[in-house]
């Protein structure tokens, strides 16, 4: 498009002109001296804006400029589309009137002067029968506005206000007069800037009213207040709705001129020049000229608009009247007016295709552009040249970048790389015809890619001028020839002597062609097109060629060339053209490497044969200069040699230490004449326990040469040490050193024929067991010129698996996969045995274990122990090997090991000794351990033997247990009176920190079993205070000894355990309940285990309420001749029962309560039947019945009621010491006359 006349297609949206903001020099909008001269000034005679606000709106304006945004239909952020200018305070619009000839004669009559742009006036170029140029585009797109916006400001000083107001009304009526006067239907339209706050602009409503009053503006439309003490981003807001209210004025300013322009084309009359043309074939422009121009302008001014489908109306009414029989069949092709329609005719489809392009008709436009191609041929055919020259060529590879152009302009969604689609789809209007495939729009790349293709054509024709008339114009006149008239088609394109010159360069069809086909490969890569974007390199890289760009050429089908996919596709003719393009940019860069990774390829006779080529690879460099050998690495991935190779196994299977034989074949698919190669080396790498296999050249084996086809060979091979390469830091002293890497080396005459088949045959020893796999065959080749070595996958294809055998030269076909083995472990013979492992073990005890390693193989082995630990909860452990240190698991997951445990050479028939300590577990679960036992024997060092082992191991928990905590009376109970309870300030803080509040004691009673299989003995049991909440101290302590010697438990028994516990709280003031978290500890050890192993089994205790914040009654039973603790009792006919009725009071309450004793049959009582006590806050009271039982041996039921007067609640009694309770109350034992001290002890212990 950019050979197209500058601004004919350009995208055209409002022009506006912004003054008063800028005081920089800008240029004018009238550049032409003729037209400046007789230009129209508009004017503004106040100083421009200059203020840190107004510089802030400038920006914002100038960045509204749509000049260079995408050709969208329209802006979804933004409503409004101007091409912005900003000028300082005067501007110069185009003349209306054209001038008259200076030679002219004075005319009789006046002269009706036209437009200096109209094919009416004398010294315009349309002068007299032209069409429309590009000068009426320019005039509406860069001289003619369709508004102006003009900035003032609007001072805040009152005593300047009146004279600044007159001065700014004087002001804008005389640009607005200036507009008007000009004859032209320019809007202007009016900011005028305040330095207040919007809701302070208020105060100059008047005002502002008086200027709209005096200047006539609109203030919706045309008169704007704009305040600026604002933040940019509602300053931003602010100036877009100014740009809205005058977009729209902008439309009607071409809404107007399109009405115009219709209004003149109705009349249906051509109007008269200025002067009529005085020369003998000169005439005027006819009315179906004029309607092309109408039609033209009206079209345009509806782009303006952005009324796509109108303007697509107009353009059609003027394309089919200019290409009709009216205008351009009239016109001669000798005249240059044919060529000026033809450009119009380009102009007037390109803008077609640019308005069904932005209303999203694409596939109108592909078909829009195909007829404007066809049209042109014919008339081309018809009236010009014809086709058949560079000219024509030319247009075309134009015609087809425009395309190009326009979409990358319109940028389509569906068209855009990330997308990856080819081609747009059609029209909903469309979708139901039949199309062809090229009727749907593309990507730029194949209109690139074809634009290309007409260059190349133009190219060979242009090389097809004859000499004659390639010589410039002056010589031909000086020598007399005439040249031959109109036989090229010059439109757009330069002269055959300046197309294609004598002497000098002319124009550079491989640049122009080159350039075509880069931006087509762009695009088609962009969409991952591999196939149709190597093929636009290698034409690139032609052209290149042509052009000695070597370099150029390298970088572009280097990386084409190495991950082509025309080899793996069978597309040989693509890949032999991609080979030798670049082997000869190779050759001319001085690329060695590549050129021999090249020349290796090119000699497999899937290629065509190239006559009169060497085919010898040692010669690859001939011709270049080699100082030092290049070392070249290749593989089958990235090209296709000649040399294949395949690598089977005999057998299936096969054990370690034994060995297989297995076949390694090299194929050669040379051309017949080409020179044999002596290889240096041949290596097979082997993927699992085998192995790498080298075989290296040796002359004194000596081949039939070329009597077969086919040849195998045995070879031996044996074990050799070599050093890798590897280079390891060897200390502090910097000393190198290389490991060492065990091969099987073998020796044999390499040397290959072309069409050759070698098969080496071996036997390979087997180690260590797996799966193991051929996984690449490498050849080396050394000449004085470089070194090559060549990496290549076993092919399947070739030999399909095939067995050769030495007697005939018949193919044994043996499994489908042949190129792997399955080693099969060596049956091992090392025993492991764990001879005292428990069918059961139990937490909180460390666990031992002894295995046993017994070497039953027929020599001494050397083994390494591996031992896992899985399962949940698996402690650390250490292993212990006899003889060396102990070793400990490493930290981490749920699975612990160690592992490479290395252990003394074990002779036949003896055994190692492992032990196995396990750190105490806590809570019950199941361990898997797992061992392995990897050894090999001194006798075959080289083959790993595997011993495996597993054990399970149940832990358990050896105890449960069940718990009761029992209330008991504390003696010591707080008084808020006692002045033991008063602290002084200079106790120290351990004095402060004694508790002094409520204190109650409780037994705690348990009753634990043993789940154990076997007997234990429980040395010591003892109550743990974990925790307690609420602030309150807990000490736990037992009730009575435990046995010295400890207690056997047998499994399945229960015993009980007896503690106390007291809970005070640390302050009289804190009353609330609390809570303590108990652990009953057993202290224990298996019965065959020594006496100083104990093991800690810690059973958490439910959680236990120890101090409570309600009024509790506590009954106490105790016999007449004994003492309280009811030690002894004295049994006597006279025994007398006492009941202590204990009531504690924690709260801060005054409290009353009602005690009733009923009659009972059974025993005769002391005390008072009713009887009221008064309970002060924090304190208890006590009251004692004694009663005399009437029977003997049996539990007697007091009937004893406590009610709280105030709530009237019944409270429960809560039994202690020689008391039980059940539903209906508390029972008390009346032991027999011979029980002795035992009736208080079946008492005591029935307490619950």
């Amino acid at each position: 498009m950019d050979e197209y006349p500058p601004g004919s297609l350009d995208h055209n949206v409002p022009f506006l002109v912004v003054s008063g903001l800028s005081t920089n020099p800008t240029k004018p909008l009238l550049t032409d001296p003729e037209l400046r001269e007789r230009g129209i000034l508009v004017r503004s005679e106040l100083p421009p804006v200059e203020t840190r606000e107004s510089r802030t709106v400038l920006r914002l304006i100038q960045e509204a400029d749509a000049t260079s945004l995408p050709w969208t239909s329209q802006d979804s952020s933004k409503r409004y589309r101007f091409r912005i200018r900003t000028i300082g305070r005067e501007f110069l619009l185009p003349p209306r009137r054209a001038r008259l000839p200076d030679d002219l004669d004075a005319p009789s009559s006046a002269l009706v002067l036209h437009s200096p742009f109209s094919p009416l006036s004398p010294g315009s170029t349309l002068y007299p029968d032209g069409l429309i140029d590009t000068q009426w585009l320019h005039k509406h797109q860069d001289l003619l506005p369709s508004v102006c916006l003009c900035f003032y400001t609007l001072t805040s000083d009152p005593t300047l206000a009146t004279l600044h107001d007159n001065q700014l009304k004087t002001d804008i009526n005389a640009v607005k007069n200036a507009i008007g006067q000009s004859g032209y239907k320019s809007r202007l339209a009016v900011v005028i800037l305040s330095d207040q706050s919007p809701s302070a602009v208020s105060q100059f409503q008047e005002r502002l009213e008086n200027i709209r009053r005096a200047t006539g503006l609109d203030p919706k439309a045309s008169l704007f207040v704009l305040p600026t003490r604002r933040t940019e981003a509602e300053l931003e807001t602010a100036v877009e709705n100014v740009l809205t209210a005058i977009f729209d004025q902008a439309l009607e300013y071409y809404r107007d001129l399109g009405r115009h322009a219709r209004k003149k084309r109705g009349r249906g009359v051509a109007p008269q020049p200025t002067i009529p043309p005085t020369s003998g074939t000169s005439h005027t422009l006819s009315l179906q000229g004029w309607n092309v121009r109408y039609d033209f302008k009206a079209a345009v001014l509806a782009e303006f608009r952005h009324e796509f489908d109108n303007a697509i109306r107009s353009y059609e009414q003027a394309y089919e009247t200019l290409l009709g029989t009216d205008i351009l069949e009239t016109i001669p092709a000798w005249n240059p007016r044919f060529n000026d329609a033809r450009l119009l005719a380009d102009i007037v489809a390109i803008r077609t295709l640019k308005c069904l392009l932005l209303g999203g008709q694409s596939t109108a436009a592909v078909r829009r552009w195909q007829i404007h191609n066809d049209r042109v041929c014919d008339i081309v055919d018809r009236k010009g040249r014809g086709t058949q020259n560079y000219g024509w060529k030319a247009w075309q590879a134009r015609w087809c970048a425009v395309m190009a152009n326009l979409i990358e302009k319109v940028n389509f969604p569906e068209l855009k790389p990330s997308s990856l689609t080819f081609f747009r789809p059609p029209e909903k209007n469309l979708s139901a015809e039949r199309l062809q495939p090229w009727e749907l729009l593309h990507h730029s790349g194949y209109w690139y890619r074809t634009a290309a293709r007409h260059l190349l054509d133009r190219r060979k024709l242009a090389h097809s001028i004859p000499e004659e008339d390639r010589k410039p114009l002056d010589e031909l006149v000086q020598a007399g020839i005439s040249r031959k008239a109109y036989t090229y088609d010059t439109y757009m394109c330069p002269e055959p002597h300046e197309e294609y010159p004598l002497e000098g360069i002319g124009v550079n069809h491989a640049q122009l062609i080159l350039t075509h086909l880069t931006l087509a490969r762009a695009e088609f890569q962009k969409r991952r097109q591999k196939r149709a974007s190597a093929e636009l390199a290698l034409d690139s890289c032609k052209e290149l060629e042509n052009m000695g760009k070597w370099q150029d050429s390298l970088e572009l089908l280097t990386p084409l060339w190495r991950d082509m996919s025309f080899r793996s596709e069978g597309w040989w003719d693509i890949a032999e053209a991609v080979s030798w393009t670049l082997r000869t940019a190779a050759f001319e860069a001085g690329q060695k490497e590549l050129i021999v990774a090249i020349d290796w390829e090119l000699m497999n006779r899937g290629f065509s044969r190239r006559p009169g080529w060497h085919y010898d690879i040692s010669r690859s460099l001939e011709g270049l200069s080699v100082t030092q050998p290049p070392v070249v690495n290749l593989d089958d991935e990235h090209l296709a040699s000649f040399i294949y190779a395949d690598f089977v196994f005999k057998h299936e299977e096969g054990k370690a230490g034994q060995t297989c034989p297995a076949q390694l074949t090299i194929i050669s698919k040379a051309f017949p004449d080409a020179a044999p190669i002596t290889l240096k080396s041949l290596d097979v790498d082997v993927e699992g326990g085998l192995r790498k296999i080298h075989l290296k050249h040796d002359k004194t084996h000596t081949q039939d040469k070329r009597k077969t086809a086919s040849e195998l060979v045995k070879v031996i091979l044996k074990e050799a040490e070599v050093a890798d390469g590897n280079i390891a830091d060897g200390g502090s002293d910097a000393s190198l050193e290389q490991s060492l890497l065990i091969l099987l080396e073998g020796t044999q005459d390499l040397t290959l024929f072309p069409g050759q088949t070698r098969v080496f045959e071996f036997d390979i020893p087997l180690r260590e067991p797996g799966d193991a796999k051929a996984i690449a065959v490498q050849v080396s080749l050394e000449s004085e010129a470089f070194l090559l070595s060549y990496s290549m996958k076993p092919d399947q294809t070739l030999s399909s698996s095939q067995w050769y055998s030495s007697s005939s030269s018949k193919r044994k076909f043996i499994r489908p996969d042949a190129r792997g083995i399955r080693i099969l472990p060596r049956p091992p013979k090392m025993a492991i045995n764990a001879p005292q492992m428990l069918e059961q073990y139990y937490t909180n005890e460390a666990i031992q274990l002894s295995l046993d390693i017994i070497n039953e193989e027929d020599s001494e082995a050397v083994a390494k122990i591996d031992t896992i630990l899985h399962g949940s909860g698996t402690p650390f452990y250490r292993v212990q090997v006899a003889g060396r240190t102990e070793e400990s698991s490493s930290p981490g997951s749920d699975d612990k090991n160690v592992c490479g445990i290395h252990m003394d050479a074990i002779g036949v028939s003896e055994s190692g000794s492992v032990i196995i300590t396990l750190d105490p577990i806590d809570g019950p679960t199941v361990i898997d351990l797992s061992m392995k036992v990897s050894y090999y024997l001194t006798t075959d060092p080289s083959t790993p033997i595997i011993q495996e082992a597993s054990y399970r191991l149940n832990i358990v928990s050896p105890f449960e247990a069940s718990y009761d905590l029992l209330p008991r009376i504390h003696q010591e109970w707080p008084s808020l009176f006692d002045t033991d309870n008063i602290q002084d300030l200079s106790d120290s803080d351990t004095d402060m920190a004694r508790p002094r509040g409520l204190a109650q004691k409780w037994a705690l009673i348990t009753r634990y079993a043993s789940f154990a299989h076997e007997e234990v003995l429980v040395s010591d049991l003892d109550v743990q205070v974990i925790s307690t909440q609420g602030g309150v101290t807990c000490i736990a302590s037992k009730s009575e000894a435990f046995p010295t010697n400890g207690q056997i438990l047998s499994p399945k028994t229960i015993e009980e355990g007896h503690f106390s516990l007291v809970s005070q709280k640390s302050s009289l003031d804190d009353r609330s309940p609390a809570t303590a978290d108990l652990a009953f500890v057993i202290k224990w050890r298996r019965i065959s285990a020594p006496d100083t192993v104990v093991n800690t089994t810690t059973l958490p205790l439910p959680r236990f309420y120890v101090t409570v914040s309600e009024p509790r009654v506590l009954a106490t039973a105790f016999y007449s001749s004994s003492p309280p603790n009811l030690a002894s009792p004295a049994i006597s006919s006279s025994q007398l029962l006492f009941l202590n009725i204990t009531i504690e009071n924690p709260s801060s309450h005054f409290l009353t309560f009602g005690l009733t004793m009923e009659p009972n049959d059974e025993f005769a009582f002391s005390g008072a039947k009713t009887t009221t006590i008064n309970v002060l806050p924090v304190a208890r009271r006590s009251i004692t019945y004694r009663l005399l039982p009437l029977v003997r041996g049996t539990w007697i039921r007091p009937t004893l009621v406590v009610r709280d007067k105030y709530f009237q609640k019944v409270l429960k009694i809560i039994p202690t010491e020689g008391i039980k309770s059940d539903k209906e109350g508390i029972l008390l034992w009346v032991p027999l006359a011979d029980e002795g001290g035992d009736g208080n002890s079946e008492a005591a212990a029935t307490d619950r």
